[in-house]
């Protein structure tokens, strides 16, 4: 029956998700769960699943799949609402509220979601704490902390004990009668669901308004102190800095007895974040009356709220400085110890990128204040200054970078510039025998009847003046005109190739040789060396984040691939970049990007150049992995002129 009325609005949520470490943006593939909860759509999931994501698909109960939108997201409860999107406007199967307040200890629950990503299940357990908190002995590490927010500052989770693993997050948690008591969040061994009370009410407030507004009065409270004398009341910490609070005229040490006409009594940690929640339901701008008891005489204080910001701005990567960076918010201003909101914060550096090169170099928490004397106020200007400073630039560009590093003031010079084609150029050809070889070591010479001999065993013929000579696979190799080739040891495997080379190209040598246990003379026209995998033209896409390189013929030969063999070799893919995200692999070779044949470097950029301005949603490239040949599709969301989309299953 509670199954019957729950399964039918149950998602499975897949997402790519944004990571930011070492000033890059990292994107991975993740999951979770949630539940639709209005009939044209609407889904209730958790905020650290889908909160930071560049594309969002939900499979159903029936297996189809739909993409979704994120409607908004609060940190703050760690709640989030999509909006699935499907082809024609419809109708879904929509679950119910219930309340939390109606769950005792000893309840039966059941957690419905997806763990691991598998298709939806569901388990059974017992509600074990209707106030659950992050244990106080776990100081200072008992805070869960989402997008610089404390989730247990106005969260207690309902404990229960039935089974969640990573994917069951945004999952509902729901009674018997088949209503949603809890969205499913945290496993430490036992599970913790945010109460459907509160979540009900941020989802609503998304769906509304697309965020949540909250009431601010700068006031931090907490238990009364066990020695206190003090019967009922909250605690007074302390106040914020330029705070309504502190405006007020409230003071360290004072007592808290009532908030408008509501008594207030905080005596244990369980209670902080019900009197959290009573602070942030206060009406926005109007006065409100709060009763305080201060060294032992009761007064009235007056305090108008203010609406609260987020903690943190979002963080967003500027590949072309070599940074991820935000705005600064209110918090993070007075944590900087910033006199205002001016400026960009750096939040990670790329190494061996342009601002980690720069004199000295930037580091995170600086804050850029200027680029060659111009103001960047916030992350949007840097970016737009930065653009047009570079736009039509084929060599790097040398920025003066004014910021503030605590109470310095500073200057550095970074040099920034375009990635494009990097031709290594040409090293000198050499003489060159088209073999491979291996070093003949005593134990192999002694198995061979040569004991005492050096020389070198011909492990491949590759064709050219080798094979016209009539060279063959194990011939052994033991001198060149004469001269003993000394090679015996693993270090003296480049011994013949250096002897070659010292030839001049088109010369003849005489190689001894020894086949088939005779010694004879064969007589080997010396072809030019190859050009080297190093030599090889290059690209790289910052977009996408892989690198090629034009092929050579040992790619040809080592790879087995036809003499006429086209294409790029794909020479890296960067971790966490779109590139990776959609399994490109090293050693991929490039054929064709969406449709059109690439025969090197040059046509690689050209595409890559036109996919970067037309901003297609997805690229296919078709690519020659070992024997196989598959396409592979790089899914892109793109964002100020790049994609930015990434797996990760947490609970």
């Amino acid at each position: 029956m509670a199954l019957g009325k729950v399964s039918p609005s149950l998602v499975r949520i897949h997402v790519v998700w944004l990571d930011h470490q070492d000033g890059r943006e990292l994107k991975r593939e993740a999951s979770g769960s949630g539940t639709i909860i209005t009939p044209d759509g609407h889904v209730v999931t958790n905020h650290h699943v889908v909160g930071r994501t560049r594309a969002i698909v939900c499979t159903l109960a029936s297996r189809e799949e739909i993409p979704a939108e994120l409607v908004g997201t609060d940190p703050l409860s760690d709640i989030a609402v999509l909006k699935l999107k499907p082809r024609e406007p419809r109708q879904f199967p929509a679950a119910a509220f219930g309340s939390a307040a109606t769950l005792q200890v000893g309840d039966r629950v059941l957690a419905l979601g997806s763990p691991l990503a598998l298709s939806q299940s569901v388990t059974m357990g017992i509600v074990s704490n209707t106030e659950m908190i992050l244990p106080q002995l776990f100081w200072p590490f008992n805070r869960m902390t989402l997008d610089g927010e404390d989730v247990g500052s106005i969260v207690r989770w309902i404990g229960h004990d039935a089974a969640i693993f990573g994917g069951n997050s945004g999952g509902p948690l729901i009674n018997l009668q088949g209503e949603i008591v809890g969205v499913n969040e945290i496993s430490m061994g036992l599970a913790g669901a945010i109460p459907a009370d509160l979540a009900q009410e941020v989802a609503l407030a998304i769906i509304r308004d697309g965020r949540v507004r909250r009431s601010w009065i700068g006031l931090d409270v907490q238990p009364l102190l066990k020695s206190s004398t003090a019967a009922r009341g909250a605690l007074v910490g302390g106040t914020v800095d330029g705070s309504p609070a502190a405006r007020a005229g409230f003071e360290s040490g004072d007592i808290l007895l009532k908030v408008g006409t509501e008594d207030m009594t905080v005596r244990f940690a369980e209670e902080v974040p019900l009197f959290n929640q009573t602070i942030m339901r206060l009406p926005l701008g109007k006065p409100v009356d709060i009763l305080i008891s201060r060294r032992g005489k009761e007064m009235k204080l007056s305090v108008i709220p203010e609406e609260r910001e987020s903690a943190e701005a979002p963080v967003r990567e500027l590949p072309i400085l070599g940074v991820t960076a935000s705005d600064l918010t209110a918090w993070s201003a007075k944590e900087l110890g910033r006199e205002n909101r001016d400026g960009v914060r750096v939040r990670g550096v790329r190494p061996g990128g342009p601002a980690a090169e720069g004199r000295p170099a930037l580091e995170p928490d600086d804050v850029v204040l200027e680029i060659e004397g111009e103001p960047v106020p916030d992350l949007e200007v840097l970016r737009r200054v930065v653009e047009r400073r570079t736009e039509g630039q084929d060599e790097s560009v040398s920025m003066l970078v004014s910021f503030a590093r605590g109470r310095q003031r500073m200057l550095t010079v970074v040099e920034v510039g375009r990635p494009g084609l990097e031709d290594p150029g040409l090293e000198t050809r050499k003489a060159w025998i088209p073999v491979t070889v291996q070093v003949l070591p005593p134990p192999l010479a002694e198995r061979l009847g040569l004991s005492g001999r050096t020389g070198v065993r011909i492990t491949r013929v590759i064709g050219g003046s080798a094979a016209a000579a009539g060279l063959r696979l194990g011939d052994l190799v033991t001198s060149i005109d004469d001269d003993p080739v000394e090679a015996s040891q693993p270090s003296d495997e480049d011994l013949f190739a250096t002897m070659i080379r010292q030839y001049k190209i088109g010369s003849t040598v005489r190689l001894g040789v020894v086949r088939d246990g005779r010694e004879q003379q064969i007589a080997v026209k010396l072809d030019q060396s190859p050009r080297l995998p190093r030599e090889m033209k290059k690209y790289e896409d910052p977009n996408f984040e892989f690198r090629v390189r034009d092929i050579t013929s040992a790619d040809r030969s080592e790879r087995a691939w036809a003499e006429g063999q086209s294409g790029v070799l794909v020479e890296a893919v960067r971790e966490g970049g779109w590139a990776a995200l959609g399994h490109l692999a090293d050693g991929d070779l490039l054929l064709e990007v969406d449709g059109e044949a690439v025969a090197d470097v040059e046509a690689v950029q050209e595409k890559m150049r036109r996919v970067s301005e037309e901003k297609p949603a997805a690229v296919v490239l078709k690519v020659k992995r070992g024997i196989r040949t598959l396409f592979v599709e790089l899914q892109s969301g793109w964002r100020d002129g790049g994609p930015r989309n990434g797996k990760s299953d947490a609970s």
